[in-house]
């Protein structure tokens, strides 16, 4: 590798640049972020996106000029179907052509054989597409392939991790979809680091993103996680890409959670279900159903409430079990919500309804695998809280949701019309709700309606 001159600092979290250490960073006001790394070349350290042959450092041709709106054509067809309407539903309708996609998730949870798939359905439909492994080799592309059932000609594969190798490649096929497995391993000759370290990730993804821009073509990276859950390398990486999706879930479970935390084309917040075969991955179209599967019948302590994921409904079933401590401080435990909020919300129960928690442990469960912090799940939390606590059962064909204050008042949450809906399509026939969001709700057929104001309100009306 060719030696570079020089050593800089720069912010792991903004990507702040300085030329000593600094203990706190002056962009975000983070500590103890700052890491050295070699300084990069003028040409490759230029990123401005009118600079574009320079910044990637391959030849585009041609020198772009400014442009007014009026001569800008308003595509709005641009978007590709991947075959997965649930990834299509979290890219916001589909693969946008010059985009930049970074695709997140733990080692063995299943990100190479989700664009594996992804790329089958592509070249059914006649996409060129180029898939570039730097972790695999081919002979281990093709046995996972093989469990897939038969691919198009239409498909490429390469094995390289030199981006000065990969750059001209794409050039010259002009693929319509490129992926790269994973950023981690592909390295620049110009920058003196190993791969995968901060200067190698920041300076390669900068390459892919001016490819990306230049030649139209729509990119796929692959990034490992840290043990805190983020994408390895800079924080700067998810500013950088246009759309960011993390692929969640317990590996050695089925289930398969694809979020999308960031999207220049499309709502966040959206999430698909997959479930993990043999044959590859497969949709949970419905997956509220399947997060109440296995729910108990005529069992204290567990409530059905509903929570939104961007624009889609989902039910959940909340369980809590409230007993005596044996223990002079009793334990509070939280899976799948906020732990400060059940807290919060254990004050409450003790203060307007004088309910004596402080003699008891307390645990609330979020059933499924999901982790949710809306507040839409309060008044379900605490009525799971009091069912448990008084050994009362909420009649099964109920649901519940509300954002509880600490006046013990139910508040108004968004979407009532769309949670109302869900629930009636599974077989719901009562809603328990804010009674302010009763207004306005679009005709519900035979759903019946119980607004309440405060807690005590809720627990007359059960």
């Amino acid at each position: 590798m060719a030696k570079a001159k020089g050593t800089i600092f720069f912010c792991k979290e903004c990507g702040y640049e300085s030329s000593k250490w600094l203990g706190q960073c002056p962009g975000c006001k983070e500590w103890n972020t700052f890491v050295e790394a070699p300084a990069a070349p003028k040409s490759a350290a230029h990123t401005g996106i009118s600079s574009r042959s320079t910044a990637s450092g391959f030849a585009v041709p041609g020198r772009p000029k400014p442009q007014t709106l009026r001569e800008i054509a308003s595509d709005t067809a641009s978007r590709k179907n991947t075959g997965f309407p649930e990834l299509d539903r979290v890219l916001g309708g589909g693969i946008v052509a010059g985009s930049l996609v970074l695709v997140g998730g733990d080692p063995g949870i299943g990100k190479s054989t989700l664009l594996l798939q992804m790329c089958k359905n592509l070249t059914a439909v006649g996409t060129d597409v180029l898939y570039i492994s730097g972790e695999e080799s081919l002979h281990q592309i093709k046995l996972r392939a093989d469990r897939m059932g038969e691919f198009s000609e239409k498909l490429m594969l390469l094995c390289e991790t030199s981006l000065d190798v990969i750059g001209p490649v794409i050039e010259e096929m002009k693929p319509q979809v490129v992926i790269i497995d994973s950023i981690q391993t592909v390295y620049r000759e110009s920058v003196d680091a190993a791969p995968g370290s901060v200067s190698q990730v920041r300076e390669t993804t900068m390459a892919l993103l001016q490819l990306a821009k230049g030649l139209g073509v729509s990119i796929f990276i692959v990034g490992h996680v840290t043990k805190e859950g983020t994408v390895a390398g800079p924080r700067m990486l998810e500013h950088m890409v246009d759309t960011v999706l993390y692929f969640e879930g317990d590996r050695h479970a089925s289930y398969r959670m694809l979020r999308g935390v960031k999207n220049r084309f499309g709502s966040t917040n959206e999430i698909g279900v997959f479930e993990m075969g043999g044959d590859g991955l497969h949709e949970v179209p419905n997956p509220s159903q399947y997060l109440l599967n296995g729910r108990p019948q005529n069992a204290s302590g567990s409530v059905v409430t509903c929570a939104m994921e961007g624009t889609r409904p989902l039910l959940l079933e909340v369980q809590a079990l409230v007993c005596r401590t044996n223990f002079g401080q009793p334990r509070r435990t939280a899976a799948g919500t906020d732990y400060n909020r059940v807290n919060l919300l254990l004050a409450v129960l003790e203060k307007r309804l004088g309910m004596r928690l402080g003699e008891c442990d307390a645990y609330v469960n979020i059933a499924g695998g999901m982790r949710i912090n809306e507040p839409a799940l309060d008044l379900g939390i605490v009525i799971a809280v009091v069912s448990s606590y008084r050994d009362l059962c909420v009649s099964d064909d109920t649901m519940i949701f509300g954002e509880v204050g600490l006046s013990g008042e139910v508040r108004a949450v968004s979407m009532a019309d769309q949670r109302i809906a869900e629930a009636r399509r599974l077989g719901f026939t009562t809603c328990i709700l804010p009674k302010v969001s009763l207004k306005g709700l679009q005709k519900t057929g035979d759903m019946r309606l119980i607004g309440v104001d405060s807690v005590a309100e809720a627990m007359k009306a059960l």
